[in-house]
């Protein structure tokens, strides 16, 4: 028979360092939305000219802009209320993490403001910054 103790929890180290409180859980940190954008972070236009991959739950993102959702054929559609939506507009719309932010990089030169695109503002911004 041993006397030797099981081996510490990470948790039980971290209490004995002092660096947790027993009792209390740890907090726990996630990141639900990614700007996805051509244009530099401080450009004037980025804002408008920017794609969000936000979290869904279940390990499910979307692609949004405004409330308008990517689907899997790359096409814009308007995101109904949860109570409006079924297993297949779900389905449509909904994508792994890395699957929805490579979407949203291969939409986000195309996004069209008052009739320019997201190229046309970098283009035009860059061209400013040059001179």
């Amino acid at each position: 028979m041993s006397d030797q103790k099981p081996a510490m929890t990470m948790r039980e180290i971290r209490e004995q360092l002092g660096n947790a409180t027993p009792g209390v859980p740890s907090a726990i940190v996630q990141a639900t939305r990614y700007e996805v954008s051509i244009l530099p972070e401080g450009d004037i236009n980025r804002s408008v000219f920017t794609i969000n991959v936000e979290y869904r739950g279940d390990d499910r993102w979307a692609v949004v802009r405004h409330r308008d959702c990517l689907n899997a054929a790359g096409e814009w559609s308007y995101e109904m209320r949860s109570s409006g939506r079924d297993d297949d507009w779900l389905d449509q719309h909904r994508f792994d993490l890395g699957t929805a932010i490579d979407m949203a990089k291969k939409a986000a030169p195309h996004i069209v403001v008052n009739g320019h695109t997201a190229l046309d503002a970098y283009r035009r911004t860059r061209g400013e910054a040059q001179r």
